[in-house]
């Protein structure tokens, strides 16, 4: 038998906000319990309604700002407090670094019992139409007579009514209604559940995924918006490799990272960083702290298709990289040789597993990159030692997996923690990327 839900209270709190917290809410105390408020920062006195009731904490959102803080700021895009996309527009740009800055510094303690010897200076980019990568969803309203592309709302599963996207590239962000008119005026309308974004330099494709195939009259209707537009259409009716282009829509999707004299190709549902200026910032960190010397061998773990290697190879003596997809592990190869990489050597591995027979682990390395998902890459560490590698960049996407990462690096694998620093490579939202520097103790100083 469920339990019944406890009614919400209908009357607004007035409340002092004591804190941010990492997922950018602000923390207040109502009669000793703890509540997350939603659009509220550290330091302001706000009126709040409440949204959830738990047994631990509750959950509200912000309906008055009676004092607010300094950072705050006008949200700039209409939309913000009720998608879900972003979560900090409220906070002013060089406030939400020192709350990530902050937010990687409490993990490192709490999580990892580690402290780096110095922090290095956050990598910033652009603020506004960042993003090349996106997934988008798409819905037939019938109570509101007309297609929804975008993300969703804050605090639920619906698509978020929107007009424009502040942090897409204008290339997307400045045409979400013209998606959904075009959506809308297919026959098949109600059968596609979302639009992927995929951008390079300056091409723009999005892939449709469609649950029955258009008509050809569907199909025109489709090509005459992309040539309008400006952008290339593709389809997919199953798993990526059912993933291709509409008549005429082919295209190479590609970015280059213009201070290592490096192009690559990539497909649409290739993993990319969203934030193609910030990677290039991020390109130019690494190769800096790892300064590379000409006799060096450099590992590059979760190398993707080659985004860290193939500027390294232009550094090092060699360079070995190692993926788990074996897509883009072809697509590595074939940068490579697009670029007349010589010294880059591509492998495919599961490096969640336990690694046998893999003929790299018979090389010696001095140095290793690591880049790995959000789940971390706790399972190689302990490989690092016994291919002698005294230095490793570890590039993050969650702080957490980082923080647990760097104690089994130090406490139990003796490397010292050199340097760390926050990357904002997604603006306006709590996502804190970081980059970490490692060194074996009676290795080169940093």
């Amino acid at each position: 038998m469920s339990r019944k839900r406890k009614p919400l209270p209908s009357t607004l709190i007035e409340a002092e906000i004591a804190s941010l917290t990492h997922e950018g809410r602000g923390l207040t105390h109502v009669d000793g319990k703890a509540v997350f408020v939603d659009g509220a920062l550290a330091g302001e006195r706000v009126r709040f309604r409440y949204t959830r009731l738990q047994r631990r904490f509750d959950e509200g959102t912000v309906v008055e700002v009676l004092r607010p803080a300094p950072e705050r700021v006008e949200p700039k895009c209409p939309h913000f407090g009720v998608c879900g996309g972003c979560r900090l527009q409220h906070l002013e740009a060089t406030a939400q670094i020192h709350m990530k800055q902050a937010s990687l510094a409490d993990i490192f303690s709490r999580i990892g019992r580690v402290t780096p010897e110095r922090w290095l200076a956050p990598l910033i980019a652009g603020h506004w139409g960042y993003r090349r990568k996106a997934r988008l969803g798409v819905r037939h309203v019938l109570k509101k007579g007309r297609t929804l592309v975008g993300f969703r709302e804050r605090g639920n599963a619906f698509l978020a009514d929107l007009t424009s996207c502040e942090v897409l590239h204008p290339a997307v962000g400045e045409r979400l209604v013209v998606l959904a008119d075009m959506i809308a005026a297919l026959s098949i309308r109600d059968q596609v559940p979302q639009i992927e974004m995929a951008m390079g330099d300056d091409v723009c494709v999005l892939v449709l995924r469609v649950m029955q195939p258009p008509s050809a009259d569907d199909i025109a209707h489709l090509l005459a918006v992309a040539a309008r537009e400006g952008f290339h259409l593709y389809l997919q009716d199953g798993g990526v490799e059912t993933i291709h282009p509409l008549p005429g829509q082919a295209v190479e999707l590609s970015y280059s990272l213009p201070g290592h004299g490096v192009h690559l190709v990539f497909e649409p549902h290739d993993f990319t960083q969203v934030n193609l200026e910030l990677n290039r910032l991020m390109v130019d960190q690494a190769l800096e702290l790892l300064a590379i010397q000409p006799h060096e061998s450099v590992l590059d773990l979760f190398c993707g298709l080659g985004n860290f290697t193939l500027p390294l190879a232009h550094r090092a003596a060699t360079v070995v990289g190692v993926e788990g997809d074996a897509g883009l592990v072809a697509r590595a190869r074939a940068n490579a040789a697009l670029n007349g990489i010589e010294t880059a050597q591509f492998y495919t591995a599961n490096l969640d597993a336990e690694l046998d027979q893999q003929p790299w682990l018979n090389q010696r390395f001095q140095t290793a990159l690591l880049d790995p998902p959000r789940t971390g890459a706790l399972a190689v560490l302990d490989t690092l030692p016994r291919l002698g590698i005294e230095r490793i960049l570890y590039v993050s996407c969650n702080p957490a997996t980082l923080a647990r990462d760097a104690d089994r690096l130090v406490n139990t694998l003796g490397y010292r923690f050199c340097a760390a620093g926050v990357m904002d490579m997604f603006p306006h939202t709590a996502h804190v990327e970081s980059m970490a520097l490692f060194e074996r103790q009676a290795s080169r100083s940093a």
